[in-house]
C-alpha cells in the first residue's frame, strides 16, 4: 500500500479488519519491519486519538516517530502555483512537502476543509499536494473530505463486537453548536457500504451527505423509525453539504438518550470523539453500558497498525 486516504484504497477490507485484529492480539510481532524507518506526522489542526494512536502504532512496529505541528511550528504554507509570494506565506508546498519526504519513510498529513468553499474543500487540495511532492507513501489522518483510520477502526469494533453476522448499523446526524465538516460521516459511509452490514444514514431534511459517498446505504428522516431493530448506533452531527457548511436548525430532539435506545436490540453507541456531552450524546448514554466509545477508540491503534504494517511491507 502507497496510500491511505479512503476505503478505495484497501484491495481487501475484511484482511484489514482481520490484520487489525491480529495485531491487537500481538502488537509487536513485526517491530523488524520499522526498524531504521521513520514516520512523520503532519498535522495543520488538533488531534488527540489520532496523534497518539498512529505514534503507538509506529512505535509498537519499531518505528521512529516525528511530529510536526506545521500550523504552528512550520512556516506559512503557499499552495498555489505561479504566484509572486510577496504576502505573508513564506514556504512553498512544493519544497516542504519534498523536504519531509527526504526525511520521513512514511507521512501522515492532517487537513481540514474550510466549510467556506465546496469545491475547494471537495477537491483535497492541501493533502493531494502533499501525496504529490512528498514522493513517499502517505497517510490520511483526516482530511477535508475523509478520515478513513477513524473508519477502519469503526469496522474494526463492529466486527470484534457483533452479535450476529450481518448487524444493522445505523449512522444518526446528531444536534451541535457549530458547523462541523462531513468527513467522518462521509467516511464512515464510504466504508460501511462495502462492508457486510445493513446500513441506514438518519438526518433531518436538509443534512443529505454528498451522494458519492452513500450509494447503497438506506437514507431515512424518521429517526425513531431508523433506530429500529438496531445493533450498532454511530452518533455524529455534520453540518450541511448544501448550502455548504451552514446549520439548518437546533434539532435538539435528535440527542440519543436512553428512551430511543428502547426500540434497538440493545445497540451499541459509538462515536468517533471528542463528543459534547447532554448536546451530542446525554451522559445517560456516554455513561451507560451501551457506549463503547473509548474502547473504539482504542481500536484507533490496531486501524493504524495494520495500515502502516502494509506501507512498510510495500517499501
Amino acid at each position: 500500500m502507497k496510500l491511505f486516504s479512503s476505503v478505495n484504497d484497501v484491495t481487501d477490507i475484511n484482511a484489514l479488519v482481520k490484520e487489525a485484529l491480529a495485531l491487537k492480539q500481538n502488537p509487536f510481532e513485526h517491530q523488524q519491519l520499522g526498524k531504521n524507518k521513520t514516520l512523520a506526522l503532519v498535522f495543520l489542526n488538533p488531534s488527540l486519538r489520532t496523534r497518539m494512536s498512529t505514534q503507538k502504532a509506529a512505535l509498537n512496529l519499531g518505528m521512529n516517530v516525528m511530529v510536526l505541528n506545521i500550523d504552528k511550528e512550520g512556516w506559512a504554507l503557499e499552495l498555489r502555483d505561479g504566484v509572486i509570494m510577496d504576502g505573508t506565506t513564506v514556504e512553498h508546498i512544493r519544497e516542504a512537502a519534498g523536504v519531509m519526504g527526504q526525511y520521513a519513510d512514511i507521512i501522515g498529513v492532517r487537513s481540514f476543509p474550510g466549510l467556506r468553499n465546496r469545491e475547494e474543500d471537495y477537491s483535497e487540495m492541501i493533502f493531494n499536494k502533499f501525496v504529490e511532492f512528498c514522493k513517499v507513501p502517505v497517510v490520511s489522518l483526516e482530511s477535508a473530505t475523509r478520515h478513513p483510520l477513524q473508519s477502519l477502526a469503526d469496522l474494526v469494533t463492529i466486527e470484534e463486537l457483533k452479535k450476529t453476522a450481518r448487524p444493522k448499523v445505523v449512522l444518526t446526524w446528531a444536534p451541535h453548536i457549530k458547523p462541523l465538516p462531513q468527513a467522518v460521516p462521509n467516511s464512515f459511509s464510504e466504508w460501511m457500504c462495502k462492508a457486510d452490514v445493513d446500513f441506514t444514514i438518519v438526518q433531518p431534511k436538509g443534512y443529505e451527505l454528498c451522494a458519492d459517498f452513500t450509494q447503497g446505504a438506506k437514507i431515512s428522516y424518521d429517526q425513531d423509525e431508523a433506530l429500529a431493530g438496531a445493533d450498532f448506533i454511530y452518533v455524529k452531527n455534520w453540518s450541511a453539504y448544501e448550502p455548504y457548511g451552514n446549520i439548518l436548525g437546533k434539532n435538539e430532539e435528535w440527542m440519543l438518550t436512553n428512551e430511543k435506545l428502547k426500540a434497538t436490540n440493545d445497540a451499541r453507541v459509538m462515536h468517533c470523539l471528542p463528543v459534547r456531552r447532554n448536546l451530542e450524546l446525554s451522559d445517560e448514554i456516554l455513561d451507560g453500558p451501551n457506549a463503547i466509545v473509548v474502547h473504539e477508540a482504542g481500536n484507533r491503534v490496531w486501524a493504524a497498525q495494520a495500515v502502516l504494517k502494509q506501507m512498510l511491507e510495500a517499501l
